[in-house]
Order: structure tokens, then C-alpha cells, then sequence
């Protein structure tokens, strides 16, 4: 009888065990509706912060039903911490990225952590694409990653893509001044800088028809045709690395105060246009 019964418990025991390990399991997979889910990155600028992007985030959760789902943010030494939470059914997920180190310019570093990011949201939930809204400096952090990363194994493919004031080839009072860039009509850039030279490797690398851009920038009409930053030149500087690759390419300038660099991204405006873009 001993043993009989210690026989029925021992059985007992492993049926809970394997019923708990497959409850556990399903707690930490997704459901059909997250992996469907298209995240949406914010990447902010030189010096700046998750401040930079809150009033954006703040515009696609009351314009298009968005929800910000994770703060990634990175460390000095690339280290990534998630805070926050991404309930299942969440169908416009937002993930805000933040650098420590906001004045790192080496995009070979940054572009690396980017990734790290999209790995560490990857190992919470599965998603294959993704959206990203760069403002200035995280506009080259973002292409740089693309141009490194994009259809790597185990990596999601790049889907949608906002640049806002990118300096892509230059910032005025640093590598450029107003009206010094010349564009050719295919979009070619002259002079062309040290930041924009590796970005050409886009004209064969990046994939066909796959990612939608928009491209946004400033005019503040006093003559320089520029965000008081960044020459528009220098932003319409990246159809020539996209011409013929991209899905679609579409550019908008903004003009007045509104549209001074580092107001772009508090711009109603703006917010309506790249929301639309996003979430039509």
C-alpha cells in the first residue's frame, strides 16, 4: 500500500511540474497579436534626452491610439535596461530610446547599442519589423544601424523610418555653412563629409522596396534655408543614399519658428504629418 501510494504522488508530482512548466511557458511567449505588433523606436539627438521625444509620444497616443510600451535605455558602456511593460494587446507599441552617453558621435558605437536595444525588446517579445523616428544626431545612429544590421540574422528589418533634422552631410558652424551644399538633380550632394561618405554603401546595401521614409525638415525663411542647424541641403542629402532603394521616399519642410531645429520635434504640425505617415 506504501508503495502504491508513493507511486500515485510521485506521479502526481510531475503532472503539476509539467502543467506549471507549460503555464510558465505560455506567460513568456507572445500571443499571435504582439508578434504582429510593429514597434516604433524614438531616437533622440545630440545632448538631448527621452524629453526630446516625449511630446511626439505623447501626439501618437492621443492622435492614433499608440502606446508606449518600454523606456530603453542605454548606459555609457552600452548596457540596455527595459523599464516598463508590453501588454499583448497593445497594436501600436512605442519603445522610447535613451543614451547616457548623448554626445557619443562615434555612430560605429552607437549603431551598436541601437542594435542591442532592438535585441533586448526582441528577447521580451517577438516582432520582425520595426518602425523609428530619429531626431539630428539619431538619424545617423539609426542609418549607420541599418546599413550594419538590417537583415542580419536574428535581427527584425527595418519597416518605417522618420529622420527629422538629419544632418547627413553636415552641421552648419561645424562642417558646413548656409547655401554651401550643392545638390545635382539625382539628389548628390557637394561637398560631401566625413559622416556622409560611409552612408553610400546604402546605394547597394540597403534592401529593395522594403522601408517607407520620411524625411522631414526645417526652414526658418531668414535666408540661410536651414534649421538654424542643419541645412535643409544637408537633410535632402539622403534621397541620393535611398533613390532606388527605398519603397518610398517622401520629404516635407516646415517653415517659421516652429521649424527652428530643436523645435521640430514640439511641432503640432510635425507630430500630425509623421503620426499620419506611421499610422495611416
Amino acid at each position: 500500500m506504501g508503495r502504491k501510494l508513493g507511486f500515485w504522488l510521485g506521479l502526481l508530482v510531475v503532472v503539476v511540474l509539467i502543467g506549471g512548466g507549460a503555464y510558465w511557458g505560455i506567460q513568456n511567449h507572445d500571443t499571435k497579436g504582439s508578434r504582429r505588433a510593429v514597434p516604433t523606436f524614438y531616437l533622440h539627438g545630440y545632448g538631448a534626452s527621452g524629453r526630446s521625444s516625449q511630446s511626439m509620444i505623447a501626439a501618437a497616443e492621443r492622435q492614433k491610439r499608440a502606446t508606449k510600451v518600454y523606456t530603453a535605455t542605454v548606459s555609457k558602456t552600452g548596457q540596455v535596461t527595459l523599464r516598463g511593460h508590453w501588454p499583448a494587446k497593445v497594436k501600436r507599441p512605442i519603445v522610447q530610446v535613451v543614451f547616457k552617453a548623448n554626445q557619443n558621435s562615434n555612430y560605429q558605437t552607437t549603431s551598436h547599442w541601437f542594435k542591442q536595444v532592438l535585441l533586448a525588446v526582441k528577447q521580451r517579445h517577438t516582432f520582425t519589423r520595426y518602425n523609428a523616428v530619429a531626431h539630428s544626431m539619431g538619424n545617423l545612429t539609426l542609418w549607420t544601424a541599418i546599413l550594419r544590421y538590417d537583415g542580419q540574422r536574428g535581427l527584425p528589418r527595418v519597416n518605417r523610418v522618420v529622420d527629422i533634422a538629419g544632418h547627413f552631410d553636415g552641421i552648419i558652424g561645424m562642417d558646413d555653412e548656409p547655401n554651401q551644399i550643392k545638390l545635382a538633380k539625382n539628389g548628390r550632394p557637394k561637398p560631401m563629409n566625413a559622416s556622409y561618405r560611409p552612408l553610400l554603401a546604402l546605394r547597394q546595401k540597403l534592401a529593395k522596396h522594403q522601408v517607407r521614409i520620411l524625411n522631414v525638415y526645417g526652414n526658418l525663411d531668414n535666408g540661410s534655408h536651414s534649421d538654424g542647424r542643419v541645412s535643409n541641403a544637408s537633410s535632402q542629402s539622403l534621397r541620393y543614399l535611398v533613390a532606388g532603394r527605398a519603397r518610398r521616399y517622401r520629404e516635407r519642410e516646415f517653415h517659421g519658428r516652429s521649424a527652428q531645429h530643436s523645435q521640430l520635434h514640439e511641432n503640432p504640425k510635425v507630430d500630425r504629418v509623421i503620426n499620419r505617415f506611421l499610422w495611416q
